[in-house]
């Protein structure tokens, strides 16, 4: 069965193919009447309009393209799949690319989208976006990890990890360790400060018994696996009573890790996430997380570049509060 043009729907309405492109696009121009009967052809007919044609004359892709380090990481794509719901609210479709955390293969990528003549890219930057030059012209917003001189949108990393050790204190931990995230990442950094932060604050008011334990890992499970044997590896009356990791997969690889050394959880441990990746809610026992608003960063990094809300200043970036999700993972300690 041939493929029914524009041409087809302006002929049998009688009307030119100009007349028929106001009426897909409801220009105001047209009479009701007119409206009326081209619409019923084209329903008629089950005419579909050419997306591609119709962004070449109007300029406008409709597609957004997203920059990921690492499609695998939960996090990465659970702001992909909330980006995608966010952007078809407005019509728009998304086009994926992952950078796999390396800023030659991001600027190659961040290309092949200019290319594609996408209407603007929300960039996670890889971990070595300092050689990266963005484009000009094109509308980019930058998120969760922020690069100088650029604006951008992200969690309050930093205060969200205060929140998470302001709770631990709370319910009587003073051995408190860190599993922190890669040391040239921005928002491993920025949660490393707020513990830094917190226990310093602690500390000045005599509520810890122990200096800082910390433990620099990858944000991975089996990274988070080896921080957690790190830490746990001495004395009981030395050991960390709570472990706070930088991300739920280390949370969760360090419960393996105190599995494996035969001290349970929350009883003899307590252990606390970030993220609030949905495999934080299915973990046997259900993992205690500060909860990143990804569906809050992904919707307004889409309206940001569809001129829905104002650009972020580049010395003020958009910071979306955390949240602490108290899961099962996390109880008062055990004395000595």
């Amino acid at each position: 069965m041939p493929k029914v043009g524009i041409r087809d729907v302006a002929k049998l309405a009688g009307v030119s193919t100009g007349t028929v492109s106001r009426v897909l696009n409801d220009h105001p121009s047209v009479t009701q009447e007119v409206r009326a009967r081209v619409s019923g052809i084209i329903k008629d007919l089950g005419y579909l309009p050419d997306p591609s044609a119709r962004s070449m004359r109007s300029k406008v892709s409709r597609l957004i393209g997203i920059v990921i380090p690492d499609l695998t990481n939960p996090f990465f794509s659970e702001l992909v799949q909330s980006a995608e719901q966010a952007a078809a609210k407005h019509g728009y479709n998304i086009i994926v690319m992952t950078s796999f955390d390396h800023a030659a293969k991001e600027a190659d990528r961040i290309g092949q989208l200019t290319s594609r003549k996408v209407d603007g890219i929300i960039l996670v930057p890889s971990n070595d976006f300092h050689t990266l030059k963005l484009p000009k012209g094109l509308p980019i917003v930058v998120v969760d990890r922020l690069m100088p001189g650029y604006s951008g949108i992200a969690s309050d990393h930093r205060s969200g990890v205060r929140l998470g050790i302001d709770y631990l204190l709370k319910l009587g931990h003073r051995r408190i360790g860190f599993i922190s995230g890669p040391q040239h990442s921005v928002p491993a950094n920025d949660r490393l400060k707020g513990y830094l932060d917190a226990m310093k604050q602690a500390g000045e008011g005599g509520r810890l018994a122990e200096p800082p334990l910390i433990a620099e890992a990858g944000f991975d499970y089996e990274s988070g696996r080896s921080a957690g044997n790190y830490l746990l590896a001495r004395a009981r009356n030395e050991r960390p009573t709570a472990i706070f990791a930088s991300s739920d997969q280390q949370a969760i690889g360090c419960m393996r890790a105190a599995y494996d050394l035969g001290i349970p959880v929350p009883a003899a441990l307590s252990i606390l996430g970030f993220d609030g990746i949905p495999l934080s809610s299915m973990t046997i026992p259900r993992l205690t997380t500060v909860k990143q608003p990804i569906q809050k960063i992904a919707a307004a990094a889409v309206e940001v570049l569809l001129n829905e809300q104002p650009v972020p200043s580049v010395d003020d970036p958009v910071l979306f509060a955390c949240e602490l999700s108290e899961g099962e993972t996390t109880a008062a300690p055990q004395p000595d």
